[in-house]
């Protein structure tokens, strides 16, 4: 993997059958902020639309590129996952609609704290503070800014220009992940400060289809 945006949960899910996936290493209830990095998860949302999305949900009703699935801790083999919190389970609809730019599901924003934002130590909103300064480190190249044509591109074509797009990124800290025909997520890794990171266990998560179809934005 290598560096970095109402809807059903699902709008993000993966099925890991093109590519090779390691053992599950999840840790449930782990100590929070005791983990080695972050991974940065970028969901191309025309992938989901074209699958499974309503085209009457927020996601697919408007012209969505890459939007963020998450920001994940990271341990060098496994994550931690529901982490025990002081803060409330629940995202306040008020802090959850700041970030609907970037995550258009309240319910996905809330899913997102819980599984993953528990684990880093700290409060939701400096959590979703975090996981936007993420996403807007990250720079997206310009062919994947508002494609209005498919897209067939191999996955280490998709990573060289993220890597051409952001200076310091290299093919060590970042994946990209597939679903049958359709890329669906490019994966940076990211240390706490949010500077890019090597991450070998996640990059065996990475897409082997020889090329993976981008759907256009509409």
């Amino acid at each position: 993997m290598r560096r970095f945006t109402g809807a059903a949960l699902s709008a993000f899910s993966l099925v890991a059958l093109p590519f090779v996936s390691p053992a599950k290493a999840q840790y449930r209830g782990a100590e929070p902020g005791a983990f080695d990095h972050f991974v940065l998860s970028l969901s191309w949302s025309p992938s989901y639309c074209a699958t499974e999305g309503s085209p009457r949900s927020v996601q697919c009703s408007r012209p969505y590129a890459f939007l963020l699935h998450g920001l994940w801790p990271q341990y060098e083999h496994g994550y931690p996952e529901f982490c025990p919190t002081n803060q409330p389970s629940r995202v306040p609809d008020s802090l959850a609609r700041r970030y609907l730019d970037i995550i258009p599901s309240p319910g996905l924003i809330g899913h997102q704290w819980r599984k993953h934002g528990s684990c880093t130590g700290l409060t939701q909103e400096q959590y979703l503070q975090l996981s936007r300064r993420a996403m807007e480190a990250v720079a997206i190249p310009r062919e994947f800014v508002l494609p209005s044509a498919p897209i067939l591109i191999s996955p280490r074509e998709v990573e060289e220009k993220f890597i051409a797009a952001n200076p310091g990124l290299r093919p060590q800290q970042i994946a990209v992940t597939c679903d049958r025909r359709y890329l669906r997520e490019v994966r940076i890794c990211l240390s706490k400060d949010l500077k890019f990171t090597d991450c070998e266990w996640v990059n065996r998560n990475s897409c082997r289809l020889d090329r993976a179809l981008m759907p256009p934005v509409r």
